[in-house]
């Protein structure tokens, strides 16, 4: 039987799958597809020229080696790019053989100048003073240059550098960049936009909170002044959102956004938002907005490792001219270990500490003022407050979870509640097991594993427990 593109290219993506992290598959090889088989050249399609780029720089070596495989020692891949024109017209295809060596075809675009109307009102111009040029309400301290990568936030920047560069030209329209407080989300988006500010200063840039954004929609209600929000947010080149997830339980703001939104995408203006969660896990917000979140590139930013925390404080005293010893910079690095914002904010404690008390940091001082710095994080948690919280969040009794009843939904609070006492208290595996119903250590060992094996999993699992360690976290 002849082999069509599609079979060599699923034969292909089989083997890259088992070979790549999950979420990279996901993200750069599920959009592309197989287009042409001629002879032992296998022809795809890529949705954007940054997407070609990537393939070829950090997936090259398993491509070749994997249409070697299938197609022979003479197999050959070239991919066709697409390219939008504008939005009016369709997209055109450039093929490029792949080499290994990034080459590229040629790429089209047309700008459109877009002049701000100086007759629609600003709202972020306060009332009574002179009318000025959007200002992007952007802090010019977040750069791409101070922002550190790593291995949690590498696609997001990634991303967002190649949306600094070619605003509304590449894929990922909108930009959603996603993850827990305190990672980094805002210096990202704010960064993006001030690249596109450096390299195209004529184009209209703003930054806004969503709670700001919600904020002037019910003051342009009260003023009868909505036309003028709204004409003002749709001749934005680029609108940076930040906390979406703040739309929750907003109908008329959400439906505002939503037309807004759609008349920027339709003209090739770039939107990128932040948020908390991902889009399929925000709740509150309406499935049509939901959906317009999706289009694009959905990238989330995780905790930092030991290695990338360092470097990020590093980096600081770099920028503050500041040296400190090496061991003080891993201590602080191991002890808080949930948040940049947090990290950042122990290493200026400690130099306070330092200048106040004329001491020099040492080890002992960092020990000392991390003592009182982490220690919401660092006190007790009992079985009995974890439980009572899986329960409420739940919405099952506490003595069902003590049973020896099956049903689902309490076995699943039973095994989160272990899971959680073994991550937040010192018990043994036999008092937990005691704890919850008199069960034995195996009992409470295959829970914890069942729930580290359903987080790696089921994302949808994998916030509830997020949700409630945030509660833990926070008590």
């Amino acid at each position: 039987m002849e082999k069509t593109c599609t079979d060599v290219w699923e034969n292909c993506l089989q083997v890259i799958k088992d070979n790549i992290p999950a979420r990279s598959f996901k993200t750069w090889f599920e959009p592309v597809k197989a287009v042409k088989l001629q002879g032992n050249v296998l022809t795809i399609q890529v949705p954007s020229l940054f997407f070609y780029e990537w393939l070829e720089e950090h997936y090259v070596g398993i491509l070749r080696k994997t249409v070697k495989k299938f197609l022979g020692e003479h197999g050959r891949l070239e991919y066709n790019i697409v390219v939008e024109k504008s939005s009016s017209s369709r997209p055109y295809t450039t093929n490029i053989p792949s080499n290994g060596n990034g080459a590229e075809g040629k790429r089209q675009s047309i700008p459109v100048p877009v002049a701000l109307n100086k007759n629609i009102k600003n709202p972020f111009v306060i009332p009574g003073l002179k009318k000025m040029d959007v200002d992007p309400q952007l802090n010019q301290q977040y750069t791409f240059d101070s922002f550190i990568e790593g291995e949690c936030n590498r696609l997001a920047r990634s991303a967002g550098f190649a949306v600094a560069n070619k605003p509304g030209g590449t894929s990922f329209n909108p930009l959603m960049i996603y993850g827990d407080v305190g990672l980094g989300k805002t210096h990202l988006a704010q960064a993006i936009g001030n690249e596109i500010k450096k390299n195209l200063p004529d184009k209209l840039v703003i930054y806004v909170s969503c709670e700001r954004f919600c904020q002037q929609f019910v003051e342009s209600l009260k003023n009868n002044t909505i036309n003028d929000f709204v004409n003002f947010y749709q001749t934005m080149d680029v609108i940076i959102m930040d906390d979406v997830h703040n739309f929750a339980g907003k109908e008329k703001t959400q439906d505002i956004f939503f037309h807004i939104f759609n008349q920027l995408h339709q003209n090739n203006k770039q939107i990128i938002l932040t948020s908390d969660k991902a889009p399929k896990d925000l709740s509150g917000v309406e499935e049509r907005l939901l959906s317009r979140f999706k289009w694009g590139l959905s990238a989330d930013i995780q905790i930092p490792d030991l290695e990338t925390r360092m470097a990020i404080l590093k980096k600081k005293m770099y920028s503050d001219g500041i040296e400190l010893p090496e061991d003080v910079i891993e201590y602080v690095a191991h002890q808080i270990d949930n948040s940049v914002r947090e990290l950042e904010g122990a290493m200026v404690s400690l130099l306070a500490q330092s200048t106040l008390n004329k001491k020099e940091i040492d080890l002992e001082l960092a020990k000392s003022m991390l003592k009182n710095f982490v220690k919401n994080s660092q006190k007790e948690i009992s079985m009995e407050y974890i439980q009572d919280l899986v329960c409420e969040y739940f919405e099952v009794p506490v003595e069902m979870v003590k049973s020896k009843m099956r049903k689902r939904e309490i076995v699943q609070a039973r095994q989160i509640s272990m899971y959680l006492a073994k991550s937040y208290t010192k018990s043994s595996l036999k008092t937990i097991g005691n704890f919850f119903g008199g069960r034995d250590h195996s009992t409470v060992i295959y829970a914890c594993q069942t729930v580290q094996d359903l987080i790696e999993t089921d994302k949808k699992f994998k916030s509830y427990v997020q949700d409630i360690q945030k509660k833990i976290k926070m008590a």
